[in-house]
């Protein structure tokens, strides 16, 4: 079988940026003096007179994009995770969450593949931060496919949205002829009646490749993909802890807050069932080659083929 194609999701981010200027005209882009990393000067050298550098203010650019959204307009304001959920968390809040301004939020180099930029740059506390703001949505694409798909449902929602993509090249698994984005809909990749794998991100195509060892073991695992964190799709949760009584998340952020956390939200109210969590833990990244950190953190298909292993022991 033919080795499947990588690309970041940034790269996806800015691609799908370009192309969608030309079919909205009403699509401005602001970034934080990183146009090359968020791979929104793809946007800008195709649509100079709609981007806009805020230099290094990110909140400020929250700011101007919320005045722009006023307007309506539709602003991408760009930067990465940490500074765009972090440094900016009080405009974000204040100026867009609150007056429910329809700005959207790209927000790239998530998570601990950031790599060698280190903990300072890691941010896992992004989708808690943006998970707490009401009526924010919350989407944390898989791969080329989704990401691109992702931004066009971004700019067709009416409200303030959160993306979130990443700066290493991952595998691209779904089809550009058949795949089609829903927001707020789960999407199930594989049907098993031991353990459902909830995915989102990056670890999606790892919770694929896991379940396909599992599988060998005699193991049959359910697979979801949950693009969107928020509203996080209950029924497709509420359905794999009925046939399975027994979830596995993963997640390339905190287990405090994130994906982990939202299903716990959802098995507690509805249908109570076992759950694994597999993430960062209480602990801040550190600077090194992503792949291995990645490994080290326990984000891989190896280590959730060792947890679902030994929950579904336990069952």
């Amino acid at each position: 079988m033919a080795e499947l194609k990588k690309k970041a999701t940034r790269e996806s981010y800015g691609e799908a940026l370009a192309e969608l200027g030309d079919k909205y005209d009403n699509l401005y882009v602001f970034d934080a003096d990183l146009a090359a990393a968020t791979k929104t000067g793809i946007f800008k050298k195709k649509f100079p007179d709609r981007f806009f550098d805020c230099g290094i203010a990110e909140s400020n650019m929250m700011g101007v994009a919320a005045g722009m959204a006023a307007t309506g307009k539709i602003p991408f304001a760009s930067t990465f995770a940490m500074f765009a959920a972090g440094r900016a968390f009080e405009q974000v809040r204040n100026s867009i969450g609150y007056p429910h301004l329809n700005v959207k939020i790209g927000a790239t180099h998530a998570g601990i593949s950031v790599g060698e930029d280190g903990a300072t740059h890691q941010c896992n506390e992004d989708i808690a931060l943006m998970r707490t703001i009401p009526g924010m949505v919350v989407i944390n694409p898989a791969d080329d496919v989704e990401a691109k798909a992702a931004v066009e449902a971004a700019i067709l929602h009416e409200g303030p949205v959160y993306l979130r993509f990443g700066r290493l090249a991952t595998p691209v698994f779904n089809d550009p002829e058949t795949y089609k984005f829903e927001l707020g809909k789960g999407v199930k990749l594989r049907d098993g009646k031991d353990i459902a794998i909830v995915a989102t991100g990056l670890m999606v195509y790892e919770a694929i490749e896991a379940a396909k060892t599992l599988a060998a073991e005699g193991i049959e695992a359910t697979v979801i993909n949950i693009h969107t964190i928020k509203p996080i799709d209950e029924d497709i949760i509420v359905e794999a802890a009925k046939n399975t009584g027994l979830l596995l998340t993963v997640e390339e952020h905190s287990v405090i807050g994130g994906l982990g956390s939202a299903v716990a939200d959802v098995l507690a109210a509805r249908h109570p069932a076992k759950l694994v969590k597999i993430g960062v833990n209480d602990e801040f990244g550190h600077s090194g080659p992503a792949v291995d950190l990645l490994k080290e953190y326990g984000l891989c298909a190896d280590n959730i083929v060792a947890k679902a292993r030994d929950a579904v022991k336990a069952k």
